[in-house]
């Protein structure tokens, strides 16, 4: 059984968060059982009955193409709205950053650390007020700049992009920022 989750402890699992924000933040797609036990890498029946929790209780609901099952946010739910934006601000960095950061060319990978990451990995603490995110590439300023802006926007907090190159990556016992970082909690969010 998955650890309860830090970042929303009303929830079961911080699969379930990773879940519902994925679906609720992006509402205008459908998603096969398979695609999200892949992006959340977990088995497709552990997706399958979080699914089924989920639907039953309008949710999320599902359409059926074939045997592929897929599944999105039902936005017409009365706690539709209040949902979203808790999941923004809970959930909502991975799904968010990972759209906005996938698009900027140059950016190799990134991580969100920092308090975000550190509740995310399961270790207590107070609800995290920013979210620090660590890009490697040679991705230019402004356009990371423009993303930190777009992904602040819609999770309504602070985001903070600090980019290292590649070589400075492969070898941070040079940098102490860098060992700092790799030494607490990361959280991958590119490549997925």
């Amino acid at each position: 059984m998955q650890a309860r989750s830090q970042l929303l402890p009303l929830l079961r699992s911080p699969l379930l968060g990773e879940l519902l924000a994925w679906l609720f933040l992006h509402p205008e797609e459908g998603y096969s059982v398979v695609e999200l036990a892949t992006r959340f890498q977990v088995s497709a029946s552990t997706v399958s009955r979080e699914a089924d929790r989920l639907t039953e209780t309008g949710f999320v609901r599902e359409d059926r193409r074939g045997n592929m099952r897929l599944l999105r946010a039902d936005l017409s739910h009365p706690a539709a709205r209040p949902l979203t934006d808790l999941l923004a601000l809970t959930y909502g960095p991975a799904a968010v950053l990972a759209d906005r950061l996938a698009p900027v060319a140059g950016v190799h990978e990134a991580y969100i650390y920092g308090s975000w990451a550190a509740r995310y990995a399961g270790e207590p603490g107070p609800p995290p007020r920013d979210v620090d995110v660590l890009v490697v590439g040679d991705a230019d300023e402004d356009d990371l700049a423009e993303a930190a802006r777009a992904a602040e926007h819609q999770l309504a907090r602070e985001v903070n992009i600090h980019r290292i190159s590649s070589a400075s990556w492969r070898s941070p016992e040079s940098d102490p920022f860098l060992a700092t970082v790799r030494s607490r909690s990361l959280h991958r969010i590119l490549p997925d």
